[in-house]
């Protein structure tokens, strides 16, 4: 296999930035770009176009993504991004009075909580809120007591978006079986960048968009329906492609397929599926247990850099993988990130504290960089005695 940082020519950002923003929206790889500008090429440029090399395109997309996660090619279907996914269990589970729902409302991204808040809204099924520490962690612990005997769906993320704290999802799955609950997960955190086998979870229901760490684009990413459930989710859209017999338009019959091809309504976003495919294949060249030994080392590195310069750190080490987040009590949040940024440095801001998510590009040399581009923004009396 390729040495990782052999695929850092293919990302330009890192000639101009230090990038370590990849649970927000990462910048794509000159493959992705080449792949959807060759896609839209040959669509100017040829009279017929192949809809067998569009589908064609598709299968080899929906394989790779299975692969990555763990699953089957007919248990993928496409999505627009993470809360289009999330929202066809919501939407479209055959709900029974009095069933109910567990998230962590507090601390999940808007996208794991809205289709839940509606639900109750609507009077479709009450939301049960998991309780958090402090620091945000969902744990099986927590879940346990958020459970119900009508919970019908747990729904977590996969590692929590403002804090980088990773879920024990495998956990999660075990107490799911066990109460005869279905476990939904937005995979979007830790898709790309961290191993994942969702038949091995227990998870019945993951999705997640391209351009975070599968280091796509916006706009495309897919949905994982266990095949145990398909039957039990009616698409909230219904078009000729969620249909047996799809390609025959001459023929009016209406039975949806009996499988995850059933939420895909209509004709496919094939160049952006073009450049998912090209994002998916250098994830499969690269290894992601490589990447995930990678970047958990990264974050290993500048975690104990920032603490020797008396930051604090979060999340705590048992759930800390592939991103870590901190603050300084001299320095607000603000300033930390308005200066990183004035020394070439992408972060993001979540609740007051820095987030830091390398990818497989990155480098150790560039964790020295952060840090010492935070040092100079500490007062000086917090860099007395402070170690390089």
């Amino acid at each position: 296999m390729k040495p990782l940082q052999s695929f850092r020519a293919e990302f330009p950002v890192s000639r101009t930035h230090i990038f370590l923003n990849h649970g927000g929206v990462s910048p794509t790889s000159t493959r992705v770009v080449d792949a959807v500008h060759a896609f839209m090429d040959s669509t100017a440029r040829v009279g017929r176009p192949s809809f067998d090399d569009w589908e064609s395109l598709a299968t080899d997309c929906r394989e790779r993504f299975a692969r990555l996660i763990g699953c089957v090619p007919d248990e993928v279907a496409f999505v627009r991004n993470t809360s289009h996914g999330l929202s066809l269990l919501a939407a479209g589970l055959d709900w029974r009075p009095g069933d109910r729902v567990a998230a962590a409302a507090s601390v999940e991204y808007p996208s794991n909580v809205y289709p839940w808040m509606d639900l109750e809204e609507r009077g479709v099924a009450a939301l049960d809120v998991i309780p958090t520490d402090e620091a945000g962690t969902v744990t099986v612990e927590s879940a346990a007591r958020a459970m119900r005997s009508r919970t019908r769906v747990l729904a977590v993320s996969s590692a929590q978006y403002a804090t980088g704290a990773v879920t024990d999802v495998a956990g999660l799955g075990r107490l799911c079986r066990e109460w005869g609950v279905l476990l939904c997960v937005d995979g979007i955190q830790t898709v790309g960048a961290l191993p994942l086998d969702v038949k091995a979870a227990g998870i019945h229901l993951l999705s997640a968009d391209s351009h975070k760490w599968m280091l796509g684009m916006m706009g495309i990413g897919a949905v994982f329906v266990d095949r145990s459930v398909v039957g039990h989710i009616h698409p909230a859209l219904i078009g000729w492609r969620s249909t047996t017999d799809n390609f025959n338009f001459d023929r009016v019959h209406y039975e949806l397929l009996p499988d995850a091809g059933r939420f895909e309504e209509g004709s496919l976003a094939y160049p952006l599926i073009a450049g998912f495919a090209a994002a998916l294949e250098l994830l499969e060249e690269a290894g992601i247990e490589r990447i995930a030994a990678h970047v958990c080392g990264l974050v290993a590195d500048l975690a104990g850099r920032l603490e020797r310069l008396g930051c604090e750190t979060a999340p705590e080490p048992e759930h800390r993988r592939h991103m870590v987040t901190f603050r300084h009590p001299d320095v607000p949040g603000e300033v930390l990130e308005e200066g990183l940024a004035g020394a070439g440095v992408v972060v993001s801001l979540r609740r007051g504290r820095i987030r830091v998510s390398p990818h497989l590009y990155n480098t150790i040399d560039e964790m020295e960089r952060v840090a010492d581009a935070v040092r100079a923004l500490l007062p000086h009396q917090s860099n007395r005695g402070e170690s390089p």
